[in-house]
């Protein structure tokens, strides 16, 4: 076997760094100043973006620099602590200071910063030992520092993240209340949203177990499609706000659709803007709340297509949505139409005994009932539209009565019962007649 008595082992970088002697910390420390000085003047001179910087900036990377220094000192005389010395360092950084500089621009100045003081400090050495121990030193340090300032910024976008989702919730609820101050829309431009875009807005249920992960979901399902959005769970239900349209053949819909859970989804009509948007959100929640009473619903379904069961939950733009888009064009087309609707949906949708009501030939009615096709949008031949338009008929009579009927002097005709009388139908034909005379 070899002898290895006299082989002796390489000092471990710790027991190096034990070789710096006290004067020369001391002195380390005393210059600390004067070094983060001529720190900051190598980055001015090597970083481009550092001359950008405004003058209170660049103050507080010096004092950053300072505090690494003076750090750096207590961290020698105890190499073996943790990163305690150098976190501290960074407790000094102003937050608006980190939203100006990146993270990159950081690790830079960090880099710079500690190739200044490989440059410098191994000048206090006095021996070949202590230039090494202080060499080691720095490198160990600044990883420690760079890790610091890693955490410094993760702990800023955290911070940043928290306080986004807050102004995005408080977008979202005012858009919910209608509240469309200018409160709104500086929130809103706070978040990159464009106030003046269209924006379409979508009521659902969270995936079960996601519910705090639903909004991000959902987001970064946007953002992947170049769409900016904005959502928060509210109660029970999902709430997005899409700039500009949506369709529901569209890729991007399809893919959005996956963030909610397999419940019912509602989309509102589209907005020309923010401040607007309030209309689509109370459509769509109206729907959200009607829905079920629509077993065949589809998934997702327009809000617009709830107009009937959103009626009979007493949603006023509902009952008037159906006046102006369905009685009133039957109504203005003279009543024949509306007649032969009563009568055919009375009919159970058989046009036969609908013509026989009518006392006119089925192919009147067929005629007809494409005419009410064509002024309404509904096909009175199929079951939903069907509905959708007894509805209507229905609700518009609750809530728009037809005005009675008035003779020339304005007084309401009241009903004259049949006369019949000695004198024979004659006499009381001309009785009517002298009424009216």
């Amino acid at each position: 076997m070899t002898d290895n008595t006299g082989f002796e082992l390489p000092r471990s970088p710790l027991q190096l760094l034990d070789s710096v002697p006290e004067s020369t910390l001391r002195r380390l420390r005393q210059y600390s100043g004067r070094l983060a000085t001529q720190a900051v003047h190598a980055m001015s001179e090597r970083l481009p973006f550092f001359g950008d910087l405004e003058a209170s900036q660049r103050a507080s990377v010096q004092l950053v620099v300072q505090a690494a220094v003076v750090n750096f000192v207590e961290w020698m005389r105890n190499p073996s602590s943790d990163v305690g010395y150098t976190a501290q360092a960074f407790e000094l950084v102003p937050q608006e200071l980190t939203r100006r500089i990146a993270l990159a621009q950081t690790v830079d100045m960090v880099r710079v910063t500690m190739e200044f003081f490989e440059e410098v400090v191994p000048l206090l050495a006095r021996n070949e030992e202590q230039l090494t121990a202080l060499t080691v030193g720095i490198l160990r340090y600044s990883r420690d520092l760079a890790f610091a300032a890693a955490s410094v910024y993760a702990d800023a976008a955290e911070a940043r993240g928290s306080w986004d989702s807050r102004m995005e919730s408080s977008v979202v609820d005012a858009v919910v209340r209608g509240d469309t101050g200018p409160e709104l829309l500086s929130r809103a431009a706070a978040l990159n949203w464009d106030t003046t875009a269209p924006a379409t807005v979508l009521v659902g249920t969270p995936p079960p177990g996601r519910e705090e992960l639903a909004s991000e979901d959902l987001r970064d399902i946007a953002l992947r499609h170049g769409r900016p959005a904005l959502a928060d769970v509210h109660g029970t239900w999902l709430i997005a706000i899409i700039s500009g349209p949506l369709s529901p053949t569209d890729k991007f819909f399809n893919d959005l659709l996956t963030a909610f859970s397999s419940g019912p989804v509602v989309i509102g009509p589209t907005a020309p803007m923010l401040t607007a948007a309030y209309h689509s959100a109370s459509e769509a929640i109206s729907g959200m709340n009607a829905v079920a009473g629509w077993s065949g619903a589809p998934r997702p379904v327009l809000a617009r297509e709830l107009l009937p069961e959103r009626a009979l939950l007493g949603d006023a733009s509902a009952i008037a949505a159906l006046h102006t888009e369905i009685m009133r064009p039957l109504a203005d087309a003279g009543p024949a139409l509306t007649e032969t609707l009563d009568a055919y949906l009375d009919s159970g949708g058989a046009i036969e005994a609908c013509a026989r009501k009518l006392f006119v030939h089925p192919n009147t009615v067929r005629y007809r009932l494409k005419r009410i096709t064509d002024f309404t949008g509904r096909d009175p031949t199929l079951p939903r539209d069907a509905y959708v338009l007894r509805v209507a008929a229905t609700v518009g009579r609750l809530e728009y009565p037809a005005p009675p009927q008035t003779m020339a002097n304005g007084t309401a005709n009241p009903l004259t019962p049949p006369l019949v009388g000695e004198a024979g139908p004659d006499s009381a034909v001309k009785q009517v007649a002298a009424r009216y005379q």
